[in-house]
């Protein structure tokens, strides 16, 4: 992991939304794959369309981030806060979220397959079309109904176990 510093990380964010708000025409697009982003508060922040790629985001507070389109493959999540976020079409594929508090979350197709979502908060997130295959989902807290309501794609496996409202 490389340790990245605070005015390093801000110089990235200022690069990625230059790139954003000129329609990808100046600027770049965030790279924060492999870094060590443990306890960073990148709350509010824009990294649509990022690459977070195995990037150590343990503890983090990414509550009301942007981060519809991100490569989290492989991210370390553990127990960050990531409330109100958005996470729509995101692809977290072998990410780890366990413990992690995503409540009101935005997932919308998002990729979660192989990620491991023991003992995380999904209340009231929103899961349509979320792919959940071979997800580890044992204490999972789920959305209230969301089997009933929601379409996602969940492949059971051994380590898979539901549990929540309406479950």
């Amino acid at each position: 992991d490389i340790n990245m510093k605070a005015q390093d990380l801000r110089i990235v964010l200022k690069q990625h939304e230059l790139w954003i708000n000129s329609d990808r025409k100046e600027g770049s697009c965030a790279d924060l794959s492999g870094q060590d982003l443990t306890g960073a508060n990148l709350s509010w922040a824009n990294l649509h369309g990022a690459n977070l790629s195995g990037a150590d985001l343990r503890g983090a507070n990414l509550r009301c981030t942007n981060l519809a389109n991100a490569d989290l493959t492989g991210a370390n999540l553990y127990y960050a806060n990531l409330s109100d976020a958005d996470l729509h079409g995101a692809n977290l594929h072998g990410a780890n979220l366990s413990g992690v508090y995503l409540r009101r979350v935005r997932l919308i197709d998002a990729n979660l397959s192989c990620a491991d979502l023991r003992g995380a908060d999904l209340r009231g997130a929103d899961l349509n079309g979320t792919n959940l295959a071979d997800a580890k989902l044992t204490g999972t807290k789920m959305p209230e109904g969301f089997i009933n309501k929601q379409k996602i794609k969940v492949k059971k496996s051994s380590e898979t176990e539901l549990s929540g409202p309406d479950v």
